[in-house]
């Protein structure tokens, strides 16, 4: 059977980037049971409620909800259960001591598949106000409607 290639996304954080400020973001593997591989295989990962921490000089992933798998038997893993990431030991020393800068948090963006291995990225983010969250919104509608109107312009033009 030839081997994996390329990247299949599983799970994706779409609230971390309204509620975050996302300042640097970090590639890493995870070490995960048989039955969360298949699970992730199926594509059911929920990434809203985790976060990462530096304990011990090892990186953490907490809180991520990967469901057990449906086929599994006793060997089946907990749905909540403390992972380890799998970073270089320099970046682990870099993130940490951006994190003991106050504010920032450590948060998963997205997981996926990359040459057949779980990966996850995380990013070390800064909250946002709610005034930030409504001035990004702001924005982004002041761009729709910009794109809306440059292509009803040239639509009425009989452009390209």
């Amino acid at each position: 059977m030839p081997r994996e290639t390329g990247r299949k996304l599983i799970a994706q954080n779409k609230r971390a980037r309204h509620d975050f400020f996302i300042e640097d973001t970090y590639e890493a593997g995870l070490v995960l049971t048989g039955t969360e591989v298949k699970s992730l295989r199926a594509g059911k990962a929920n990434l809203t409620d985790g976060y990462a921490s530096v304990e011990g000089g090892e990186l953490w992933l907490i809180n991520v909800y990967i469901p057990e798998y449906s086929q599994g038997t006793w060997t089946n893993h907990a749905a909540r259960r403390t992972r380890k990431l799998l970073v270089h030991r320099k970046e682990i020393g870099k993130i940490d001591a951006t994190l003991k800068e106050k504010g920032l948090t450590l948060i998963p963006l997205s997981m996926y598949f990359k040459d057949g291995r779980a990966k996850i990225e995380i990013g070390v983010a800064r909250g946002k106000k709610d005034y930030d969250k409504r001035q990004t919104l702001m924005e982004k509608q002041a761009n729709r409607e910009m794109s809306r109107a440059m292509s009803n312009a040239v639509r009425r033009r009989g452009g390209r």
